[in-house]
C-alpha cells in the first residue's frame, strides 16, 4: 500500500483517526457513552475489504496467517448467564480489551513490515504506552459472541484458499475477514498500571529479512564468481601482476608483448672491453647486428602459470631469469676485435720471465711481467662467448689464454730450486789448511763467479761457474804444490845442494778437489779441511822433506837414513854406471813405492820375448820407476869409484846384510834424496 492511500475510507488509518477523535471527546466527558449511529457514516459501515485493494500482497498474506494462528477462548465462555456477566463485568471488559490489543498489535505489525522504512522516518518515537481497546456495541454481548464466531469462520474458510493459491495478491472477499473497525464503540477506563499489564509486545517477524539477505548474498556470490572467472580468463594468456622477467616488468603482458619488451631492451645492448694498459672500449649491438631471437622460453613460463591463482600476483612479486637468445654477426665482431687499441702492435709488450736476482747477500725471485701482447684469435673467442651470454662487460686481462704469458713464472719449481741453490752458494764456506797457513773460499768470492745481466738477473752459466772452480783449485795447486820444485838441501857432509823433486812433495789432485768443492758450494757446506792431494810430503813449508828421510850421496857413494833428524842407518853403495847416460842414477827427491823379498829384476823386454837381463835378489825396495835399493852379491866391493866403471843399470847396489837391515826399517813414502 502506498503512502497516498494509507488513510482512505475504511482503512485502518482512518479508524485510528476516529479513535483519536473519540478519545479527545472522552477527555471532556468521560461518563458519556458513544452508542449513536452517527459516530460512523454509512459509507464507513458498508465498507469492506474491497477498499484495501491497493494493499501489498504480503500484508494480506500476513493478516491471513495471523488470523489463522490466533487462539480464541472456548465457546462456553460466551454462553455464560447475563447475571454472571453483570457481576463480572469488569473482568469481561478487561479480557475484551486484551483481545482487542492483540488484534490491533497484529494489524499494526503487519502494516509496519510493508511501510517500515517510510514510517520510521515519518512517525516519531513515543515514550508513553499506547492505549489499545476494542470498541464493541455494549447492548448485546451475545451478539458479539456470534459476531466473533462469524469472524473465526471467515478466517477458517480463508485458510484452504491460502493453501491452494500461494501468495495471493489480495485476500478473499467472502467470507470477509474480521474487520478491525466496529460499528459501535464504548469507552472503558483503564489505569496506567492495568495498561502496563495488558500491553503485549508485538514481535516483528524476521524471516523476510533473512530471505532478502540470502538473496542478496547469493547475487553477490554469483557476481563475485563471474568476476573471478572473468579475471582468470583474462590471465589465461597474460602474466600476473608483479611478474618480472630479466628485470623487466611484465605485469598483464602477453608472451608476445613480453618478448617485444625484451627485444627492445636488447636493442640497447653494448659490451665494455677492458684490456691491459688501455682505456676501456665499448662495442655496441648495432656494430655487430645484435638482435633478440625468441626461443619459446617466455611462453613456457606463461604456460606454467595457473590463471585461477591470479590473486597471488597482487600479494607477491615473481622474478624470472631467462636466457636471452640472441644472434649477431660474427664477421663484424672479428673486425671490431681487430680494431681494438689493445690489438694494435704498438700497444703490445712482450711478457718477461721471472728470474733469480741477488739482493744484498741473498738471492730472491723477481716475479714475471705479464706484458700486453694480445692473442687476437683468443680475444675474439672470449668476446664471442661473452656476447652470446649477454654479458655487458669483459676484462681481457682476467680472461685465460687471451694474453701471451711468461714462460717462467715465480712459482716455477726449477726457478725456486735455482734460487735455493744459489742461496747455498752464499752460505758455503770452505777453509783450506796448508800447515799453519789457511785459505778460505766463501760467498763473497762465490758471488763474483756468478754472471748477472744489466737488470741484475742471474745468468745461469754452469760451465762458467765450473771453470771458476777449476781455476780456483789450480791456483791452490800452483801456490801450495811442491812436487816438481827445486829445494835447497843440507847434506851430511855439510854441503848445501839444490835438489829438484819431481817425485816427492805436495800435489793437489785438481780434478778430485774441484768436484768436491763444487758439491760443497751447492749444498752450502761450511768446513775446514785439506785439499784433496795426489801426493803428500812429510811436512808443510819450504823444506817439506822433514826430519825423516834417506840421503843418497851419489858423489861419495854413501847413504844415510835419518829418523826425526838422527841417523839410524848408513852404508856404502854402488850406483849406476856413469859411463852410460841411461844407466847413471838420476838425482832428485823420491819416495819408496813398496818393498818385496825376494824378487827377480829384469831389464827391458826384447822383441823375442826375452829380457836384457834377469837378476835374482833377496830384498827389493823401488823408489824411482825401475830404480831401487837391493842387495848385489856380485859386486866385489862398495863405495869408492866403482860406479865409474862397474856401476849398475841405475839401481843402488848394497851389501846383503845392509840391504837386509834397510829392508827391515824403511817406511813407505819416506823421502829419498839423491844428489851428486
Amino acid at each position: 500500500m502506498s503512502k497516498d492511500n494509507k488513510h482512505t475510507q475504511g482503512s485502518p488509518g482512518d479508524f485510528e483517526d476516529k479513535i483519536d477523535s473519540a478519545m479527545a471527546g472522552l477527555e471532556a466527558d468521560p461518563d458519556e457513552e458513544f452508542h449513536g449511529a452517527d459516530f460512523y457514516d454509512e459509507d464507513d459501515q458498508e465498507s469492506d475489504f474491497d477498499s484495501w485493494e491497493g494493499e501489498d500482497d504480503s500484508d494480506a498474506e500476513e493478516l491471513a496467517e495471523q488470523d489463522s494462528e490466533e487462539e480464541y477462548p472456548e465457546e462456553e465462555e460466551y454462553d455464560q448467564d447475563d447475571a454472571e456477566l453483570s457481576s463480572e463485568e469488569e473482568d469481561f471488559w478487561d479480557e475484551e480489551e486484551t483481545e482487542s490489543e492483540e488484534e490491533n498489535s497484529e494489524e499494526e505489525g503487519s502494516e509496519s513490515e510493508d511501510s517500515e522504512d517510510d514510517e520510521s522516518a515519518d512517525e516519531p518515537e513515543t515514550s508513553e504506552k499506547e492505549l489499545q481497546v476494542e470498541i464493541i456495541p455494549p447492548r448485546s454481548n451475545k451478539g458479539r459472541k456470534h459476531r466473533r464466531k462469524d469472524s473465526v469462520g471467515a478466517v477458517a474458510s480463508d485458510q484452504p484458499e491460502k493453501q491452494t493459491s500461494k501468495k495471493s495478491a489480495r485476500p478473499s472477499p467472502k467470507p470477509a475477514a474480521r474487520s478491525a473497525r466496529p460499528t459501535k464503540i464504548s469507552y472503558v477506563p483503564i489505569t496506567d498500571e492495568e495498561l502496563d499489564e495488558k500491553i503485549i509486545p508485538v514481535p516483528r517477524k524476521k524471516h523476510k529479512g533473512l530471505k532478502v539477505t540470502g538473496i542478496v548474498a547469493a547475487i553477490l556470490a554469483v557476481t563475485a564468481g563471474c568476476a573471478y572467472g572473468a579475471v582468470s580468463y583474462y590471465y589465461a594468456d597474460r602474466f600476473f601482476e608483479g611478474t618480472y622477467i630479466n628485470g623487466i616488468n611484465c605485469s598483464n603482458k602477453t608472451a608476445y608483448e613480453t618478448e617485444q619488451l625484451i627485444a627492445s631492451n636488447v636493442e640497447d645492448y653494448s659490451i665494455e672491453v677492458t684490456a691491459r694498459n688501455q682505456e676501456p672500449q665499448t662495442i655496441s649491438g648495432n656494430q655487430i647486428n645484435y638482435r633478440y631471437v625468441s626461443d619459446g622460453e617466455v611462453l613456457d613460463l606463461l604456460k606454467q602459470q595457473k590463471p585461477y591463482e591470479w590473486v597471488k600476483g597482487f600479494m607477491e612479486t615473481r622474478s624470472y631469469t631467462t636466457q636471452e637468445n640472441v644472434t649477431f654477426d660474427k664477421s663484424l665482431l672479428q673486425s671490431e676485435v681487430k680494431e681494438l687499441k689493445c690489438a694494435q702492435s704498438e700497444n703490445q709488450v712482450e711478457p718477461e720471465n721471472a728470474y733469480v736476482a741477488l739482493e744484498g747477500s741473498e738471492f730472491t725471485i723477481v716475479p714475471e711481467t705479464e706484458g700486453s701482447k694480445l692473442k687476437v684469435k683468443e680475444a675474439y673467442k672470449a668476446l664471442d662467448t661473452a656476447i652470446s651470454g649477454s654479458q655487458t662487460s669483459i676484462d681481457l686481462g682476467n680472461t685465460p689464454d687471451v694474453y701471451a704469458v711468461a714462460a717462467v713464472t715465480s712459482d716455477d719449481p726449477t726457478l725456486q730450486a735455482t734460487r735455493d741453490a744459489y742461496n747455498n752458494y752464499t752460505k758455503a764456506s770452505i777453509t783450506y789448511t796448508f800447515g799453519e797457513q789457511t785459505v778460505t773460499l766463501d760467498g763473497s768470492t762465490l758471488k763474483e763467479w756468478l754472471q748477472f745481466d744489466d737488470k741484475g738477473q742471474l745468468v745461469q752459466d754452469d760451465a762458467s761457474f765450473t771453470q771458476h772452480i777449476k781455476d780456483f783449485v789450480a791456483q791452490l795447486a800452483s801456490e801450495h804444490d811442491t812436487v816438481g820444485t827445486t829445494r835447497s838441501f843440507n847434506t851430511t857432509s855439510g854441503r848445501t845442494v839444490s835438489v829438484y823433486g819431481s817425485a816427492y812433495g805436495w800435489k793437489i789432485d785438481q780434478d778430485a778437489e774441484a768436484a768436491q768443492l763444487t758439491e760443497e758450494i751447492r749444498t752450502g757446506t761450511q768446513t775446514t779441511r785439506e785439499p784433496v792431494y795426489s801426493m803428500r810430503a812429510n811436512s808443510y813449508g819450504y823444506n817439506d822433506i822433514g826430519s825423516t828421510y834417506i840421503e843418497v850421496d851419489l858423489s861419495s857413494q854413501h847413504m844415510y837414513y835419518y829418523q826425526n833428524g838422527s841417523i839410524i842407518f848408513d852404508s856404502d853403495i854402488v850406483s849406476g854406471d856413469i859411463r852410460y847416460d841411461d844407466r847413471a842414477t838420476p838425482p832428485g827427491i823420491f819416495t819408496l813405492y813398496y818393498k818385496k823379498s825376494p824378487d827377480v829384476l829384469r831389464g827391458e823386454k826384447k822383441p823375442d820375448g826375452t829380457y836384457e837381463y834377469e837378476t835374482q835378489v833377496t830384498y827389493w825396495m823401488p823408489f824411482n820407476g825401475g830404480i831401487g835399493f837391493h842387495d848385489a852379491t856380485w859386486q866385489a866391493y862398495f863405495g869408492g869409484d866403482r860406479y865409474t866403471y862397474a856401476g849398475s843399470h841405475g839401481c843402488i847396489n848394497m851389501p846383503l846384510d845392509a840391504a837386509a837391515t834397510l829392508y827391515s826399517i824403511i817406511d813407505t813414502n819416506v823421502p829419498i834424496v839423491c844428489f851428486y
